[in-house]
């Protein structure tokens, strides 16, 4: 079947779907952002229709108890939708697709091009704490990934296709294309080189034009800008640039150790009651947690505070500026557990729409308290949207997205200034405490993040197993000498490794050991390999990452190391083997 539909295309489209062509490239970029563009429309208009369903189920919406029960609802359906349904952890999108890319060739499942956009529209259509960004990329990158393999493009093309579903899905939903492509290049870390920029711009502009077709407004929320940039006021996004780095530590921190404790619970029933409590008892003192904020992002842009707490038990704040703004750092605050919870629990959503509204609040907090403290005359607006550069450049370690993102979002370049001055302060800020972003701090720990640094990244797609030498002659305790000797002339390696009869690896007898009894014949008989074992200084598993592999060399400066599979004696890895393996693997990875 899948040999019949390329055939089809190809005499149908001529030489434009030979994958091997830039021409075929290109086509197959634009292919891919017009089904990018569909799912992000798809996805937009299910979260929305399902969001304004269960309004109008409910007479009075937002002051009904039963609207703490919904978002508990939407992440039990999810939860039932993933595990009897798709039967894969489909979470952490940005984050599986960084480990698709550095670890399976730019592969991901069939099922991610339809699995995310159902479960994180149940999600947030029912009140999840979540963004849809996350969700969208990840379909986006599987319909790159599977459309690439319909064409049967090699790796790196592969993963260039990978990229072009990410950017498309980001261009489409935000109608942002820039902005797609940036994400790609700083926060997916795919090389910009001249053979993959035209793709991405393709894919890019051809989700944002299919998704404004159907939609006159294709972002998921927008702002006109109003406020102009003065320059005295440069001090100031330097105060919130600092600050939102400050609030990105404590957002990624915060969620990785939630996260975890979800984790740590084992029944899937109690996470979801745990989680749904949680949520629902944030919701109903901060009404804002409600969805993806955005609304609440808007009222904060258009100086509207009033209307944030106006059904929740905190709706004294709004008679006094100084209890709003305490009210409004605690929102921040607490945004952190109400994704987790919801992430947690079993919902499927991404941490994107949640950094842009801890800055957005951030940023509001911020104005306020320099105008109340200080008489600075800053704009809240503009306050508003800085913050959430701030915090994209903090959270995801992505300057450049948070900088181009809120541009074409204000339809103008007027606050690129102030933009660049809080992002790259943000940036440095958070950098001096934490190295990783919230998308792959949990991929380094396993070492298994690919990078910007050429080097790293092919040393993270060499796999321990595809550089194991298994020709060294295996020798038993128990031998003679004279058995060991016979050995030694059949073999043309210096290190014999010493097992036992379950193959359990015991020691390592080297060449040097035993020559100053090699010519001594009449003792041959004497001594047992086991008086020439020596310890191994350090031993590999097959499935250890190689930047663990490549510690273990330095710390114990061999040049040889046995590698076991559950403590049995499979082979031996050697740091030229390696550096063999590491010379072939760049050339490939650097090929345009």
């Amino acid at each position: 079947m899948k040999d019949t539909v390329v055939s089809g295309m190809n005499r149908w489209f001529g030489s434009y779907f030979q994958s091997g062509s830039k021409r075929g490239i290109i086509a197959i970029s634009f292919l891919v952002g017009l089904l990018c563009g569909v799912a992000a429309v798809v996805l937009k208009s299910t979260v929305h229709w399902l969001h304004d369903m269960v309004l109008r189920l409910i007479a009075s919406p937002v002051e009904n108890l039963l609207m703490l029960l919904l978002p508990g609802v939407g992440i039990l359906l999810t939860y039932l939708f993933v595990r009897f349904f798709v039967r894969d952890d489909i979470g952490h999108g940005v984050s599986k697709i960084l480990l698709a890319l550095s670890r399976h060739k730019g592969q991901i499942k069939l099922h991610n091009t339809y699995s995310s956009v159902v479960a994180s529209s149940v999600t947030i259509g029912f009140g999840g704490s979540v963004g849809a960004e996350a969700p969208i990329v990840m379909t986006g990158a599987a319909i790159g990934s599977n459309v690439g393999r319909l064409f049967r493009l090699d790796n790196v093309t592969l993963n260039l296709m990978v990229g072009c579903g990410a950017a498309a899905g980001i261009a489409a939903i935000f109608k942002a294309p820039l902005a797609g492509i940036v994400f790609t290049l700083e926060v997916l870390m795919l090389d910009l080189t001249l053979s993959s920029i035209v793709p991405l711009l393709v894919s890019a502009v051809s989700a944002t034009l299919l998704a404004t077709f159907f939609s006159s407004d294709a972002a998921l929320f927008h702002f006109v800008y109003t406020e102009p940039f003065v320059l005295n006021k440069t001090p100031y996004y330097v105060i919130l640039g600092v600050a939102t780095g400050l609030i990105s530590v404590y957002f990624t921190h915060m969620a990785m150790a939630t996260e975890a404790w979800f984790h740590s619970i084992g029944s899937g029933a109690n996470r979801i009651f745990l989680g749904a409590a949680l949520l629902g008892l944030l919701i109903y003192l901060f009404p804002p947690l409600y969805g993806e904020g955005y609304d609440s992002i808007q009222s904060l842009f258009l100086g509207n505070t009033r209307e944030l707490f106006a059904h929740s038990p905190l709706a004294f704040v709004a008679g006094n500026q100084w209890f709003m703004v305490l009210a409004l750092l605690l929102l921040v605050l607490v945004k952190v557990f109400a994704m987790s919870a919801t992430t947690g629990a079993g919902g499927v959503g991404g941490s994107f729409a949640p950094s842009l509204f801890i800055g957005g609040v951030a940023g509001y907090v911020v104005a306020a308290l320099l105008n109340m403290v200080f008489g600075a005359g800053v704009g809240e607006a503009n306050f508003v949207l800085v913050g959430m550069a701030g915090a994209m450049a903090g959270v995801m370690h992505a300057p450049l997205l948070g900088i181009f993102l809120i541009a074409e979002l204000t339809e103008g370049y007027v606050l690129l200034i102030p933009l660049m001055i809080t992002a790259i302060v943000a940036f440095i800020t958070v950098s001096a405490f934490e190295k990783y972003s919230i998308y792959t701090k949990q991929l380094a720990a396993r070492g298994e993040l690919i990078t910007h640094h050429k080097d790293k990244t092919v040393l993270t797609m060499i796999e321990v197993q595809n550089v194991i030498e298994t020709d060294l002659i295996v020798v038993h305790p128990e031998d003679t000498l004279r058995e060991l000797v016979a050995d030694v002339a059949a073999s043309h390696r210096n290190i014999f490794p010493v097992v036992n009869q379950q193959g359990l690896l015991l020691g390592i007898v080297l060449l040097d050991s035993i020559r100053h009894v090699m010519f001594e014949s009449d003792r041959y008989d004497s001594y047992r390999v086991r008086d020439f074992m020596t310890r191994i200084p350090a031993v590999l598993t097959i499935d250890e990452p190689m930047n663990s592999v490549m510690k273990k060399f330095e710390e114990s400066g061999a040049w040889n190391l046995p590698v076991v599979d559950q403590g049995r004696y499979v082979g031996f890895v050697s740091k030229s083997k390696i550096f063999s393996s590491y010379r072939e693997m760049l050339v490939r990875v650097c090929a345009d």
